[in-house]
């Protein structure tokens, strides 16, 4: 599933291509999505300006001149900007076409994603008005984190991927970054203390900021919107290395369930 770095690298290079240019038309192949897209939505887009392209959590909001376009990748979606002679393919369910001969594809084989127009404001969308706060802002930090862990007694693993506590750690990056803070993904979240959360919140920033850099992590599906594969897997410390050595001890990564999930640590590394 597309994470936060994949999804904002998807926003930056979007956003440098289509702010300020104008809707021409809307094609949509399948309406049947998570929720099923408006069967207006091309009415609606048409002749709408592109003004700004921002991010909550993992989803990317179009401000268009008359309401925002919320989108959300699902499992396996992808926004690419192409040009409208590119051959498209199997699962291009969506394009919007602009005034510059480009045009905005979403893909999504598994339809997972979400395409879902509002007039009001998007972060009082019900998808969006419960969300915790951006792991990149001043608002999240170890103190922060300290104090809402108080008497939560999960996984610290499963506490940070909470998205009513911090949006946009996934499972990739929450096992990266508590390797990087030498903390047990099993632990209680209860029972980390204020320096160890001081450490993991910034780690957490770090961790996010060198994929963001490194255009995401391509496991399977993802592509920016260039359809670029993103190259942070290579930098991976724990994520997917069961078996093999530590880079710090050389000991073998284990891997275990933690709420459903795949978790990879350092038993010696991460205490």
């Amino acid at each position: 599933m597309p994470e936060l770095p994949e999804v904002e690298t998807t926003k930056r290079g979007i956003e440098r291509l289509l702010i300020n240019k104008t809707v021409e038309h809307t094609i949509v192949r399948h309406y049947k999505f998570r929720q099923p897209i408006a069967r207006n939505i091309g009415y609606i887009l048409k002749n709408q300006t592109l003004k700004t392209v921002s991010r909550r959590a993992k989803y990317l909001l179009f401000n268009f001149t008359k309401g925002t376009l919320i989108i959300h990748l699902g499992m396996s979606g992808s926004l690419r900007v192409v040009s409208l002679n590119t051959p498209k393919e199997k699962h291009d369910h969506v394009e919007i076409l602009f005034n510059d001969n480009h045009c905005l594809r979403f893909r999504d084989p598994r339809r997972f994603g979400l395409v879902i127009w509002t007039k009001k404001n998007p972060f009082e969308h019900k998808l969006l008005k419960n969300c915790g706060p951006e792991p990149l802002t001043q608002q999240f930090s170890g103190l922060y984190l300290h104090r809402v862990a108080k008497n939560r007694t999960c996984p610290i693993k499963q506490f940070i991927m909470l998205n009513n506590i911090v949006v946009g750690v996934g499972n990739i990056y929450a096992n990266e970054a508590l390797f990087s803070a030498g903390i047990s993904p099993n632990r209680p979240a209860n029972s980390i203390g204020l320096d160890e959360f001081m450490l993991l919140s910034k780690s957490i920033k770090t961790v996010l900021r060198k994929a963001i850099k490194a255009g995401g992590t391509t496991l399977q599906d993802f592509k920016n919107e260039r359809g670029d594969a993103g190259y942070f897997k290579q930098k991976l410390a724990v994520y997917g290395r069961a078996s093999l050595p530590c880079y710090n001890c050389r000991q073998a990564i284990t891997q275990v369930r933690i709420g459903q999930r795949s978790s990879f640590y350092c038993k010696n590394c991460q205490k």
